[in-house]
């Protein structure tokens, strides 16, 4: 894996997905890092390989929603840390918070499982989710995540994401706690 500066030179055999994550980037001014991977990153492990590469902080990246599927949240919290639905649940006012069906991911997101990511908010015209991060997730310089696939990843400085790609998107998000015990 290396990392390179910017989209990468082809985007031949690229979803389309994340073609229009890079395109997005380039027009709004954000500066960003990609790398490729052999294989798919769906674990955590695989992601703390990439890690060395892309030297940023890797978030968990979980897609909930509450009981009634009315409400949908994308949360960024640190890897090593535990979910645990009640520290969040409180914190947001919510009722009992549980992955989201798969389904919902794509239609909002236009991400599938394994991908989720900060990005896929560019796909939710509507704001049918709310970003939720961990604040020790605000703490790092850079942040790693996937363009809406997950055999690509890329890093992108904490201060552009917060506020800069999230107000380019019309999104907020909520900063909470959460204990890692």
């Amino acid at each position: 894996m290396e990392l390179h500066y910017g989209k990468p030179e082809s985007m031949e055999g690229r979803l389309e997905r994340e073609v229009r994550t890079y395109d997005f980037l380039d027009r709004h001014g954000f500066e960003y890092w990609q790398t490729d991977h052999e294989k798919a990153a769906n674990t955590m492990e695989d992601c703390r390989e990439i890690d060395a590469v892309l030297d940023a902080t890797i978030c968990k990246n979980l897609f909930l929603c509450n009981k009634q599927k009315t409400k949908f949240y994308l949360l960024m919290m640190p890897d090593d840390k535990p979910f645990k639905t009640r520290e969040i649940s409180k914190q947001i006012d919510s009722a009992r918070l549980s992955f989201a069906p798969e389904e919902y991911m794509l239609e909002y997101l236009d991400i599938k499982p394994g991908a989720v990511s900060i990005m896929g908010l560019m796909n939710d015209h509507d704001n049918h989710v709310q970003l939720l991060v961990d604040e020790d997730i605000l703490k790092g310089e850079f942040i790693g995540c996937h363009p809406c696939v997950n055999t690509s990843s890329m890093k992108l400085r904490t201060g552009d994401l917060f506020p800069g790609f999230t107000d380019a998107v019309h999104h907020d998000y909520i900063k909470v706690h959460l204990t890692g015990k």
